[in-house]
């Protein structure tokens, strides 16, 4: 049901978005810093709404539907805000990037393949990628004026921030090559499978 625990964590990632998009354009040392909080919080539902779900006994179809989508959309969002408001370098757009066509690789790829019944599980791997994602967009959002409240004004954040979406990035290329081949596979098995002769009429 829509309002299950899980889902209703998946639902706050969602609705998280509109006040991320408001904290970050405002471009203050307290919002930056409460946008990289909520952006932060919203990541970690992830993996609560995941765990509540296993132990509830609460997965659903609606969840498995819901959750994909939540995680794109914020971190869509994050990037798109980040290089909106010019807050990566030149170099630091490149990785954004390779991030962004991921997730439409790997969502088009979800979408076929439930077309003929095969689910796409994640990887080990891709929860690396996750995490190294999450950490550098939530770092980028601080940025170096977020930090200032914090008194860690002396650190390079918007950098530590780029050096981790690079490492995200690189994961990105392999786990996305890793979906790739097993979505090649399985059509493949799919397409002749659909194109074997029916056995005679016995």
């Amino acid at each position: 049901m829509l309002t299950d625990l899980p889902n209703l964590l998946t639902l706050s990632r969602i609705a998280a978005i509109p006040l991320l998009v408001v904290l970050a354009v405002l471009r203050t040392p307290a919002t930056d810093l409460a946008a990289c909080i909520l952006f932060s919080t919203a990541a970690i539902t992830d993996y609560f709404d995941g765990h509540f779900a296993r132990s509830r006994r609460q997965q659903s179809d609606l969840g498995r539907m819901l959750d994909p989508i939540a995680d794109k959309l914020l971190v869509g969002a994050a990037l798109m805000l980040l290089v909106g408001e010019a807050r990566l370098s030149h170099w630091g757009l490149y990785p954004a990037i390779v991030i962004m066509l991921r997730e439409i690789l790997v969502s088009g790829l979800r979408e076929y393949l439930a077309g003929i019944r095969i689910g796409l599980p994640v990887t080990r791997l891709a929860k690396w990628k996750t995490g190294f994602q999450m950490g550098a967009l939530g770092t980028l959002l601080a940025g170096d004026s977020g930090a200032t409240p914090l008194h860690l004004s002396f650190l390079p954040v918007s950098l530590i921030g780029e050096a981790m979406l690079w490492v995200a990035a690189a994961l990105t290329l392999l786990t996305g090559w890793d979906y790739l081949t097993a979505g090649l596979r399985h059509s493949g098995a799919a397409g002749t499978s659909r194109a074997d002769p029916l056995p005679p009429a016995g």
